[in-house]
């Protein structure tokens, strides 16, 4: 076992960056939204959604990765959380192949700012997606 993710930083940029597309719509419905109830229908357009194309092209993609990648995946997670820190890199990815299942997506896409997360991971083995977002923006 490695002391640091064996995933592409690529491959991490790009979950990070999709990320982002799908996060940027939570929270878009207002609770107390106030307005003319024959809006109301429209104002949840942008709410998160298993049908939406962001959520579906992500979950694909992580679904597609290897049992290694996804467990390396859900471990910069953790690290970017601060369950783990860097150091304990080995003890955190023991824990996600341990508590690995086919729902691997589903948990990382579940979770509250993964896009932040998996930046921090990443950051704290020295690596970024600086150059990378740049190249796609």
């Amino acid at each position: 076992m490695s002391n640091a993710p064996e995933i592409a930083t690529e491959t991490v940029c790009r979950i990070i960056v999709k990320a982002r597309q799908f996060e940027a719509k939570e929270g878009a419905v207002e609770e107390s939204y106030g307005a003319n109830p024959i809006d109301e229908g429209f104002r949840e357009i942008l709410a998160d959604s298993k049908d939406d194309p962001a959520y579906e092209e992500l979950k694909t993609f992580i679904d597609g990765l290897d049992v290694d990648e996804q467990c390396d995946l859900v471990a910069l997670t953790w690290i970017g959380r601060g369950d783990f820190d860097a150091a304990e890199w080995t003890q955190a990815l023991a824990l996600a192949r341990q508590q690995h299942t086919k729902r691997t997506a589903e948990y990382l896409l579940g979770t509250p700012l993964l896009s932040d997360y998996l930046e921090d991971g990443l950051s704290a083995f020295g690596e970024s997606c600086e150059g990378f977002e740049r190249d796609r923006l």
